[in-house]
């Protein structure tokens, strides 16, 4: 037995169970709090504390109409308002921890500069008012407001966008729990995954998944490897050659000696670099961080200064005031609730557009984007290997007569062409003739005898070869999408021809001409060969295309271009592409494809129609336009009103009181949240 054995074990074991830890570290600050504790729940818990102290409290020292208190209310505000610092505070207190740890503080540390202080300093005005009589403002107020608020933003927020990513979970489950293990002496034995180890042999019967990656044995089937590789052909697969763990078995029962399991399969290799990559992506910085990260150091600066100022000509009360109010009138209410109502009005447009948002901030980094990489298989194409078309030339037979000839000699075929072919005879319920002296003959195609006559199925260079001609204007639309042509002969005589391919989007042409009106440069990425590569890259009149790709080639294609600091985008439909998708600044993935690349990208599209790509494009510019009005109604009231509060005008008689603060800051917030509302999708491509 290998004595490597029990740490190979382990590893697959591992890999297994440490899904969610790996998708909970590449979570950055916000993302954690999201995950702590239901947002909807906390929310509705915090403004039911919120309202008696708002009842309760004065505003920043202004009576409110609808406010009254009792004997004993401050008591009341004071044990609710703690309650609900820890409570509904602890999502922002855990998200600023982390941004401090990362040194990178944001959005998360403002707020918790905000609800700290004024907490903290309201309970110093409570004990200094009950124990010391002296009269100090307190922040109770604020305090409620600013937690509900927030919390609401980021519930609108989460609502909209679903930010879980299971990826890596998704790939695990592609292979199957239990396998067939086959002993020496000849007996099977069903048992997990997990106690597989390199040099086994496992029996991998019609229709089930290769559980590991190996190298065939006995046996001999067609694979479908689409979900793993994106290739839409069928792969024919006999003694000796590879098969990667995840792809699905055709119709042929093989026995396979594994040669990659746990760390050292194909698909732990594709997880290990979706993870990576969604790790590396998360510097991208969202917009309202930036401006929050801005404003915590001025606010933080200027109430250093305004305290240091105020000290040295009053007192410390005085000097101590100005600074908690510096502080807390930099928190960002407006700012809170600008980028949450504009994603979640944004994601609600794009819903109905059939485009599905799963990153918050794919509407922000869609800005500017310069390239645009398409996977073919199943984004520019249809991403099945089928008959596109069926041509006759001699019209003594008809075309179903023709498939009846041609269905003989394909019918124990062992090939994708053969399988494509009587797929298509299937679905038009046509029963082929009965061949005799069936021969393959070798890199030409099939012969035999049908019906008395002698019939041969050939590719174009032995038609060429034998003297055949043919009219190039009937092959040319099939030859443009990269097509697979077989002609018929019978009794030396050409009939037709039928051919099989992946075809083009209808959509795709004018799609790619869009593209590049608007001066983005597309660029193919595809496993198949350079032929078919290149013949679908001149149909789509698409200058730069890369052939012959592996994953781990699409990901570092991605990847380097990433570091010449491209903004690109990637599109994608396949576990093959979920590394490149997770790289790219915005990953879309197509509806129609793997579970897997949906979870990897930034935005899903729904349709499956690549068109639907401008919607996203033009969103994302509408989007991106609003969210800097928002952000500058929101932090425009905050520079004007920091240095007020502060006193910079303090020489000339005027001291921004925080009354007066906190209804600008009122009003700011409404006039964002009325922006947001009028975000709308102009659909003109």
């Amino acid at each position: 037995m290998n004595p490597n054995n029990h740490e190979m074990h382990h590893t697959h074991h591992d890999e297994h169970s440490h899904m969610h830890e790996m998708n909970h570290q590449q979570m950055t600050g916000m993302e954690h709090s999201m995950h702590m504790g239901n947002f909807k729940q906390k929310f509705w818990l915090s403004f039911v504390l919120a309202i008696p102290i708002i009842v309760l409290s004065p505003m920043m020292g202004l009576e409110l109409p609808f406010q009254f208190s009792f004997p004993g209310s401050e008591w009341v505000v004071l044990i609710l308002a703690t309650i609900l610092f820890f409570y509904g505070g602890q999502p922002f207190l855990s998200g600023a921890k982390m941004e401090l740890k990362q040194k990178n503080p944001a959005m998360m540390t403002l707020i918790s500069l905000g609800i700290t202080v004024s907490y903290l300093y309201s309970v110093y005005s409570f004990v200094a008012t009950h124990f010391f009589h002296q009269h100090v403002m307190d922040f109770f107020w604020e305090l409620a407001s600013l937690i509900v608020i927030m919390l609401l933003g980021h519930w609108i927020e989460m609502n909209a966008v679903s930010n879980a990513s299971n990826a890596l979970q998704k790939l695990a489950e592609l292979l199957p729990d239990e396998v067939t293990k086959l002993h020496a002496d000849g007996h099977e034995e069903r048992l997990s995954l997990q106690a597989v180890y390199e040099k086994d042999i496992l029996i991998v019967r019609a229709g089930d998944k290769m559980p590991t990656d190996g190298v065939i044995l006995k046996g001999q089937s067609i694979v479908d490897e689409s979900a793993v590789t994106g290739e839409s052909k069928g792969v024919k697969k006999a003694i000796g050659d590879r098969v990667i763990g995840g792809s699905v078995n055709g119709d042929g029962t093989i026995q396979i000696q594994v040669t990659g399991t746990g760390k050292t399969g194909y698909l732990a290799k594709v997880m290990e670099m979706v993870r990576k990559a969604q790790a590396e992506k998360s510097h991208l910085e969202a917009l309202s961080d930036k401006v929050a990260k801005w404003l915590f150091y001025v606010a933080l600066t200027v109430g250093l200064i305004a305290f240091i100022i105020w000290l040295s000509f009053t007192d410390l009360p005085t000097a101590l005031e100005r600074m908690v109010t510096v502080f807390i009138i930099a928190c960002p209410h407006a700012l809170g609730l600008a980028i949450p109502l504009v994603v979640a009005r944004a994601t609600s447009i794009a819903a109905k557009s059939g485009l599905l948002l799963k990153n918050r901030n794919a509407l922000e980094n869609a800005h500017d984007i310069e390239m645009i990489f398409l996977d073919k298989t199943g984004t520019l194409t249809q991403g099945t290997f089928a008959v596109t078309g069926v041509e006759v030339m001699d019209t003594t037979y008809s075309s179903e007569t023709m498939l009846k000839y041609i269905g003989a000699l394909e019918a124990s075929a062992n090939h994708p062409i053969a399988t494509g072919i009587m797929n298509y005879l299937k679905e038009k319920q046509i029963t082929p003739y009965t061949a005799q002296d069936e021969q393959n003959i070798s890199g030409v195609g099939l012969s035999g005898s049908i019906e008395g006559k002698t019939v041969k199925i050939i590719n174009q260079k032995e038609l060429q070869r034998i003297g055949q001609t043919i009219d190039t204007h009937l092959l040319q639309p099939y030859q443009e999408q990269g097509n697979t042509i077989s002609f018929l002969i019978i009794d030396d005589q050409l009939i037709g021809f039928i051919a099989l391919g992946d075809t083009i989007k209808p959509e795709a042409q004018q799609f790619i001409a869009q593209l590049q009106q608007r001066g983005i440069e597309p660029v193919m990425l595809t496993g198949d060969n350079e032929e078919a590569a290149k013949n679908v890259a001149h149909y789509l009149n698409m200058t730069t295309y890369y052939a012959n790709l592996l994953p781990d080639d699409k990901e570092r294609i991605v990847s380097d271009w990433t570091k010449k600091d491209k903004r690109l985008m990637m599109v994608g439909d396949g576990i093959n592409d979920a590394p490149s998708l997770a790289r790219a600044t915005i990953g879309v993935a197509i509806g129609a494809g793997t579970d897997v690349a949906i979870d990897s990208a930034d935005v899903v599209l729904t349709n499956s129609n690549p068109e639907d790509i401008l919607h996203f494009l033009n969103l994302a510019q509408a989007t991106r336009k609003k969210m800097i009005q928002n952000l500058w109604w929101g932090a425009g009231y905050n520079i004007l009103a920091i240095p007020l509060a502060a006193g910079v005008l303090a020489p000339f008689g005027f001291l921004l009181s925080p009354a007066v603060g906190a209804i600008l800051m009122s009003l700011s917030t409404i006039v964002v949240a009325l922006n947001a509302m009028t975000l709308t999708l102009k659909k003109g491509l």
